[in-house]
């Protein structure tokens, strides 16, 4: 990167921690480390709650799973706005009445203890593990462009959100996830326009969307029905309206955006909001994925975006390299000779035209197996490369494309918005591990400010657990894909928990405990042995809690 580059970088980072770390100075008590005092307006609670869902694995992987495998993807969040509704209607008021500092307090008054600290270890667990996931994106970037080791940049990544998150607290996260979103929306669509403008040859919009639609990435709806097909109308309307009652219901890294809220009606404005706004913005920067493989159909594509990893086989195994340069080379002269014959013939709707799709797709299929090739390869010469290059599709056109001084700023966007989620779930993190599972063993009854001071190391302990955790994701292939099958291995029996408790009244805490181990016992196997895709796993695991808790009622006998 240039000077300017670096200059825009860090004057951005610099000034979000100095401003997070003034904005949550002064904090005296956990009602204000951990709940902000319960005074967020709708606006603060909309942007916190979009904040936390799109970290900084939306922006850098999304483009490149839209790239690889088309828009279908963004049919995942097609049942989320019902989910909103239903929260609405049934967890916000309970948790608002109750004035709780986790979801997990309600489960000890309505069944007991034992199921409340069991709910809060699975979210603990899952959340711990995705927060690990979602340090390591930004990390990519830092390795990327100062050629620094992954490891390292885990830790200078983790590290530096931890400041003002340690100090701060959730009114700290709050606002800088404001200022984060407000920053990271206008550099996105600015980032889409520069796209749009440097695309080769003077190709315009409309011809771009001609030719990612003729290439397959335009497959926004997939109406087949699939068990294992992840991404389809079907499995986004049932597995995603589960998945995402899970985690805006259940997970407190969400549930402690809104009880935040200075009331009920602040608190459903801002997730209604939510779910009317997250489909455009998901759809738009996937449409940014499906735009770069129309400008990479247009000019000489990498051989492999991961250009660190593509090296390390150029100098382990130059002949082999040298072999696929030139077979990439010849395939890519003809992709692109054939991409500007589409656009030549596409107004004429002429059997050469159809004759011109056919080949275009043909060679599309070659690129795409050479593209396997050259992963194997680099997987097999070095274990500890990554999986794909996915994550590195979006970063590769920022780096090479983009003028000097906004590639410096969409560097610090990724950034920013990894900071906004990752902040949220270590707030979120100390809350209930402090809460849920340190009070309740722990003999003593520690005052206000001991009780802070607990919840800041819990808060750098999970710091230092999570970037422990990105250590380990280099394997995980596309980030945003992995951390969402995470999260749906464990969601559907912590949402069958809370349903089970708000519409099963004659269930008791011992019949529910015991299921729930049981759903997620059943969730993993059925994982482990690739039964169905990932989003049924969230309607499985709820469904499971409420069956065998209902068969527990149903023979009158406790499972314990």
């Amino acid at each position: 990167m240039s000077s300017i580059d670096w200059a825009v970088l860090i004057f951005t980072l610099v000034a979000v921690v100095v401003y997070g770390v003034w904005i949550g100075r002064g904090q005296k008590s956990n009602a204000s480390y951990l709940k902000a005092d319960s005074k967020m307006p709708w606006y603060i609670v909309l942007l916190g709650i979009m904040a936390t869902q799109a970290s900084a694995i939306t922006f850098l992987s999304a483009p490149g799973q839209a790239y690889t495998d088309g828009m279908r993807f963004v049919q995942y969040y097609f049942g989320l706005p019902l989910a909103m509704i239903v929260i609405c209607i049934t967890f916000i008021p309970i948790f608002q009445r109750l004035n709780v500092y986790t979801a997990y307090e309600y489960l000890e008054n309505r069944f007991d203890k034992k199921t409340r600290v069991l709910t809060s270890l699975l979210f603990l667990f899952s959340r711990g593990l995705s927060t690990g996931i979602s340090i390591y994106a930004p990390s990519i970037i830092l390795a990327s462009v100062l050629n620094w080791n992954i490891y390292l940049t885990n830790v200078l990544t983790g590290g530096i959100l931890l400041i003002y998150t340690y100090v701060g607290g959730a009114k700290a996260i709050a606002h800088t996830q404001k200022l984060q979103f407000l920053i990271i929306l206008g550099t996105m669509a600015f980032a889409g326009y520069l796209l749009i403008q440097d695309m080769p040859g003077g190709i315009g919009f409309k011809d771009a969307l001609y030719l990612a639609g003729k290439s397959g990435k335009l497959n926004v709806i997939t109406t087949e029905f699939d068990w294992k097909d992840k991404y389809n109308l079907w499995s986004g309307l049932i597995g995603g309206f589960f998945l995402a009652l899970s985690y805006f219901g259940t997970d407190q890294s969400q549930v402690g955006r809104y009880i935040t809220a200075k009331d009920n009606t602040n608190a459903k404005m801002g997730l209604l909001l939510n779910g009317l706004v997250k489909i455009p913005m998901q759809f738009a920067i996937l449409l940014i994925g499906a735009l770069l493989f129309a400008f990479f159909s247009l000019k000489p594509a990498p051989v492999y975006f991961n250009e660190r990893s593509y090296q390390n086989l150029k100098d382990t195994q130059p002949q082999q390299a040298a072999a696929f340069e030139k077979e990439h080379r010849d395939l890519q002269a003809k992709f692109n000779a054939e991409s500007k014959e589409i656009l030549k013939l596409k107004e004429t709707n002429s059997p050469q035209l159809t004759r011109a799709v056919q080949d275009f797709k043909d060679t599309q299929a070659e690129v795409k197996a050479l593209h396997g090739k050259v992963e194997e390869a680099i997987n097999q010469s070095n274990a500890n490369a990554e999986k794909t290059d996915t994550n590195y599709i979006f970063l590769y056109f920022v780096k090479n494309t983009l003028p000097i001084g906004m590639t410096g700023l969409l560097f610090a966007v990724i950034f920013l918005a990894s900071w906004g989620s990752i902040s949220a779930a270590l707030n979120s993190l100390a809350a209930c591990s402090l809460k849920d599972v340190h009070l309740i063993f722990s003999k003593e009854t520690p005052d206000e400010q001991t009780e802070l001071k607990y919840s800041r190391l819990h808060t750098l302990a999970w710091g230092i657990f999570s970037i422990g955790i990105a250590m380990f994701a280099t394997q995980m292939g596309s980030l945003i894909e992995a951390v969402n099958v995470l999260g749906s291995l464990f969601y559907g029996p912590i949402l069958g928990i809370f349903l089970v408790a708000f519409y099963f009244k004659k269930i008791n805490g011992a019949n529910v405990f015991v299921s729930a181990i049981l759903s997620e016992i059943a969730v993993i196997a059925i994982y482990q042995f690739d039964i169905v895709s990932f989003l049924w796993l969230n309607v499985i695991g709820a469904a499971a809690v409420i069956l065998f808790s209902a068969v527990g009622l149903l023979f009158n006998r406790k499972l314990v």
